[in-house]
C-alpha cells in the first residue's frame, strides 16, 4: 500500500490557521484591529505596505488566542472561512478608501494652489500618485486571491456585486483595474 503523503498532510493541515506572531497552528484565530507599528507584522494586508515601521494606521490583525490576550487584541474568534470573510471585507474597505483618495481626498493632504484643484493627482504629485496606485494594485491582487479561495471551495462570494461596482468607479475615473473592464 502506498501512502499519498502530500494528500495526507493537506487533509491534516487543510483548515489550520497559523498565528503570524508565534507560528502556532490552530483551528480558529482572533481577528481585530490594532494601531501599533509592530501589528503590521500580524496584519495580512500590510505585507504590501512600504511604511510599516512607523505606521499608526488601523490594521486588521490575526492572532491565536494566547497572542491575542498578550497584545490585548479586542477581537472575535473565527475559523478559516470567517477569517477569509473578514479579509475580503477589509480588502474591499481599503480599496474603496484608496479610490476615494485618488479621486478627491488627496487635495486635503496637499497644499496646492486653487488653480490646480481641477487637476488629477498624477499631474500634481506623480510620486504620491505612483505610491497610491501601487497600493491599489496590490490590494486588487489580494482581492483576486481571496476571491479565488472562495471559488476553489465552491463558496458564494459575499456581496458579489461589489466587484463590478468598484470596477465601474475605477474606470469612470480613468484608471485601469485588475477587477474587470
Amino acid at each position: 500500500m502506498q501512502i499519498d503523503w502530500q494528500r495526507a498532510i493537506n487533509d491534516i493541515l487543510g483548515k489550520k490557521l497559523s498565528c503570524p506572531r508565534c507560528g502556532t497552528l490552530t483551528d480558529d484565530v482572533h481577528i481585530g484591529y490594532l494601531r501599533t507599528p509592530e501589528a503590521a507584522e500580524w496584519a495580512p494586508l500590510c505585507e504590501g505596505c512600504t511604511k510599516r515601521e512607523n505606521c499608526d494606521a488601523r490594521k486588521l490583525v490575526v492572532l491565536c488566542e494566547s497572542c491575542s490576550a498578550a497584545v490585548r487584541l479586542r477581537g472575535r474568534r473565527v475559523d478559516e472561512e470567517g477569517f477569509m470573510h473578514a479579509l475580503l471585507e477589509e480588502t474591499r474597505r481599503s480599496l474603496e478608501e484608496t479610490l476615494d483618495y485618488l479621486a478627491d481626498f488627496w487635495r486635503e493632504d496637499l497644499d496646492i494652489d486653487p488653480e490646480e484643484m481641477d487637476k488629477r493627482l498624477e499631474d500634481v504629485d506623480p510620486e504620491l500618485f505612483e505610491e497610491e496606485n501601487n497600493w491599489r494594485h496590490y490590494l486588487e491582487e489580494q482581492y483576486l486571491k481571496i476571491h479565488q479561495w472562495f471559488r476553489e471551495r465552491h463558496l458564494a462570494i459575499p456581496g458579489g456585486g461589489w466587484r463590478s461596482e468598484y470596477a465601474e468607479d475605477v474606470i469612470a475615473l480613468g484608471y485601469p483595474t485588475l477587477l474587470g473592464d
